[in-house]
């Protein structure tokens, strides 16, 4: 069996996850995992897709060929289980994140959380108006792995005094 990361990129329109869609389910493969959004106008997506090895060749041809209808397609095969942490080993923790927007936020709460050896598993962010206020509130939800050694409380302690600097609030939870 083939597994594979299928990224996607397009100028939004109808019947998008239609195409896509129909030409995985022409070739018998299975749609495992997604998360697709409407970003700036543009349709962007990651699938993960499983197909039997014999037909992975015909399915990344066919995938390739939405380039005619605006979709811009990458396929990087993968093997699911290589490189995948035991979630045993790993401490699970949710952070959320709100305060006004200004750029770095990422980049500074990102670059702390990776000097402690902190993997974010996944991100989700937005940007929209503050309702009383005026102005912009930037808004982040993360699930991040943590090392087995690592320390909630002093994880918690380093992000807080960050989020200071910041001026945006923060929480982290174990999951």
């Amino acid at each position: 069996m083939a597994t594979f990361i299928l990224t996607v990129l397009g100028d939004d329109r109808p019947g998008l996850v239609s195409a896509l869609s129909e030409r995985i389910n022409k070739h018998g493969a299975s749609w495992e995992r997604s998360q697709l959004s409407r970003l700036a106008a543009k349709f962007a997506g990651i699938v993960v897709v499983s197909v039997a090895d014999d037909t992975y060749d015909a399915l990344a041809a066919d995938l390739t060929r939405l380039a005619d209808q605006g979709l811009h397609i990458v396929l990087e095969r993968t093997d699911a289980s290589v490189g995948d942490p035991d979630p045993s080993d790993s401490v699970r923790l949710t952070l959320g994140l709100l305060g006004a927007d200004h750029p770095g936020i990422v980049a500074e709460i990102s670059a702390t959380l990776a000097a402690h050896g902190v993997n974010i598993v996944e991100l989700d962010t937005d940007v929209r108006d503050a309702p009383m206020a005026g102005g912009s509130l930037f808004e982040a939800h993360a699930v991040l792995s943590a090392p087995p050694t690592a320390s909630t409380e002093d994880l918690r302690a380093l992000l807080e005094a960050l989020a200071d600097e910041l001026v945006v609030d923060l929480s982290l939870s174990e999951e």
